[in-house]
């Protein structure tokens, strides 16, 4: 039996990926986050993968590596890596419940990413259960921050994947289906405006409003965004009473670079803004980088398996390079074969319309199924 023709259902692997929806797992909550960690061990643990809990860092949760048995134990294989926090809060679920109707599943986190990595999971169940062996040695990687560009996890991820023959991400699917082979780089910077505290009543004109001069920074950061490089403040933390004149302000911008070159032009332009305006200090501060990553010769080899693969189940599986960071600008840009963005299909992620298509549980988890057994 080929793998692509295992016995894949949608209405189980629906049963089984609702309680991996229904435990949240926003990234700031480390609770909830190691509580899901826990819970995809579990299930990993019960189709044969030796799972290692490894401590969270940084005030994130936990993430957890599992290895499945194979007689090539501890030489290069296969690193499927994901993240199973979200960008929703607590109590999402309210608003956004799992529900299932007209060929959609609902829910927070369930297209970023916990269908794509529920798929590949019940893949390796599938195979197990047949009887098969993949080529190569198979380990899973989950982690807790990627939402926030992965400040704790970059070093475990970049351990993980060093010498391993391919790198699979089930992040969502490309509007069209298609896979990911590049990703444009992405850094976080960090904002603060220093004014001068007084009286918004009775001695407005004393006061030096750093609310005011934030709001005038993210105007012009915000125009500095051209086709190649972006800017885009989305955070900003400042003011308790509304009778006081702001005395700081903080916000966070993130940009996407298409090129190295773009990212060095746009960090420049960006830490030169700092300095003195009209008493108020404005201060950069450059976060977390994901590096930009291009397809390499073993990322396309990858890719063309992965199109024979889906013209076997019945789809034609395209690829390009995409915004939007994921884990995999790490391993990709280490030169490692990566293949990302070929977890479920659906729309509406970070969204409360959140959702993917059922169909396209099975159709990554034979997309998977096949890979596993035939990349060597």
């Amino acid at each position: 039996m080929s793998a692509t023709d295992l016995p894949f259902d949608t209405d189980a692997m629906l049963a089984g990926l609702r309680p991996w929806v229904e435990c949240e797992s926003p990234t700031w909550d480390a609770a909830a986050v190691t509580r899901m960690m826990n819970l995809a061990a579990r299930d990993l643990a019960q189709i044969g993968a030796a799972v290692q809990v490894i401590p969270g860092t940084k005030g994130f949760g936990t993430s957890i590596r599992a290895s499945f048995p194979h007689p090539d134990q501890g030489r290069p294989g296969i690193l499927v890596s994901g993240h199973l926090d979200t960008v929703h809060p607590v109590g999402t679920l309210d608003r956004l419940p799992f529900r299932v109707e007209d060929g959609r599943a609902y829910g927070p986190g369930i297209m970023d990413m916990k269908g794509g990595n529920y798929a590949f999971l019940e893949a390796m169940r599938q195979i197990g259960r047949a009887g098969l062996t993949t080529p190569l040695p198979v380990t899973f990687l989950f982690t807790p921050d990627e939402e926030v560009g992965t400040p704790a996890t970059r070093g475990l991820i970049e351990e993980a994947a060093r010498g391993q023959r391919a790198v699979l991400l089930p992040e969502p699917a490309s509007p069209d289906g298609g896979a990911v082979i590049g990703r444009y780089a992405i850094a976080r910077f960090d904002l603060l405006t220093e004014g001068r505290p007084s009286h918004a009543g009775w001695a407005l004109k004393d006061g030096r409003s750093a609310i005011a001069a934030m709001a005038r920074r993210i105007l012009q950061i915000e125009a500095m965004t051209t086709e190649d490089c972006t800017f885009s403040v989305g955070v900003i933390h400042a003011g308790q009473w509304v009778n006081c004149v702001s005395s700081t302000c903080r916000a966070e911008v993130l940009s996407m670079a298409k090129t190295q070159e773009d990212l060095d032009r746009g960090v420049a332009a960006l830490l030169a803004l700092q300095g003195p305006e009209d008493g108020v200090e404005f201060t950069v501060t450059r976060g977390v980088t994901r590096p930009v990553w291009e397809p390499q010769p073993g990322t396309m080899a990858l890719y063309d398996l992965a199109r024979e693969v889906s013209a076997q189940i019945g789809f034609d599986l395209s690829a390009g390079s995409a915004g939007g960071g994921s884990d995999g600008n790490f391993t990709g840009a280490m030169g490692v074969p990566t293949l990302d963005s070929i977890g479920v299909r659906g729309r509406g992620l970070h969204t409360l319309d959140e959702h993917i298509l059922t169909s396209s549980l099975t159709e990554r988890a034979r997309l998977a199924a096949g890979l596993l057994t035939r990349i060597t």
